[in-house]
């Protein structure tokens, strides 16, 4: 009825239906994985990337973030050998680990007209990842796609960000057994939100650079889900596209939010990402009913004497 080219099946339930887009071309699509040693995560996430995916239109830019083994770099002299996609590029900054400098290094890189960003602790679920986020990103009207990441226990790590959720922003379902469908089945379903994780986020390059990348003010902490209302901001949709399925071995190469230095820093940029998205956090997420809870991540009812925060 609308002339949009697909391919519909049913999908999980019924009443519920699985549209994958018909591609008119192949495009290059450019990886963006940061690393810093950890080969085996690497060698794992890469191997998933070209083994399972039946996309094979692909540049691996991998980010050499500091690394201090010199069996990494002879690593990635092997895979250079190995692989004629594959470039290593060396980013070096005084200012330590800075998620999204480190991608806007990489994506000056690029040649693909769409971008992959992927954390080194990434292994693809199987072969149809790359291509259902590409199939959303290649809509005239999205400018993000991202992926339903699990939890090395089978669990549900991210699918999609609640505005808000937290005091913040927070993944929904987190903990949620892979097998069950979650709220009204938005575990499950295809569907437009305010954000999703960078830790596999397809973007088109031309939008990511319209928004002038990531904001390296936020080194660590809500980068993605200000990059992904930067985004919105401009008038593109932003997708979860639950099909697109990958294990997320979340912060197994950079570590844990436990040191007094960590902790402010994560307050810090907490600070900055409610200051330049106050109206935002005031008026509250618009994918997300009023009536249900802040304070977890269920989609449950709020309670009835809850107060709007104050920023």
């Amino acid at each position: 009825r609308l002339g949009i080219r697909a391919a519909v099946s049913h999908g999980i339930k019924p009443g519920m239906y699985h549209t994958v887009y018909e591609r008119p071309y192949d495009p290059l699509v450019s990886v963006i994985i940061p690393n810093k040693d950890h080969r085996d995560d690497l060698e794992l996430c890469i191997g998933s990337l070209l083994q399972k995916s039946s996309y094979q239109n692909l540049e691996l830019i991998i980010v050499e973030n500091n690394s201090e083994e010199p069996e990494t770099f002879a690593y990635y002299e092997r895979k250079k050998q190995e692989l004629k996609n594959f470039r290593v590029v060396e980013w070096k900054d005084e200012r330590g680990f800075n998620y999204p400098a480190i991608n806007n290094f990489g994506a000056s890189f690029a040649k693909g007209e769409y971008l992959l960003l992927l954390n080194n602790d990434i292994e693809m679920v199987d072969g149809a990842c790359v291509e259902e986020l590409l199939g959303q990103c290649m809509r005239p009207d999205v400018g993000i796609a991202g992926a339903r990441l699990y939890y090395g226990d089978d669990t549900i790590q991210h699918a999609g960000v609640i505005i808000g959720l937290g005091g913040v922003a927070g993944h929904a379902f987190v903990g949620l057994p892979r097998s069950e469908w979650g709220y009204m089945a938005k575990a499950v379903a295809a569907q437009d939100l305010s954000a999703v994780t960078a830790a596999c986020m397809m973007v088109k390059k031309d939008v990511y650079l319209s928004v002038g990348g990531m904001t390296e003010e936020l080194a660590v902490a809500f980068n993605d889900v200000d990059f992904c209302l930067k985004v919105r901001e401009k008038g593109w949709l932003v997708v979860y596209e639950p099909y697109a399925q990958a294990y997320h071995y979340e912060s197994k190469s950079r570590g844990l939010e436990n040191t007094p230095e960590k902790l402010d820093r994560f307050h810090g940029e907490m600070r900055l990402f409610r200051d330049r998205w106050r109206d935002v956090l005031e008026k509250g997420d618009p994918y997300y009913n009023v009536n249900l809870t802040l304070d977890r991540n269920d989609f449950t009812f709020r309670n009835p004497y809850w107060m709007p925060v104050e920023f």
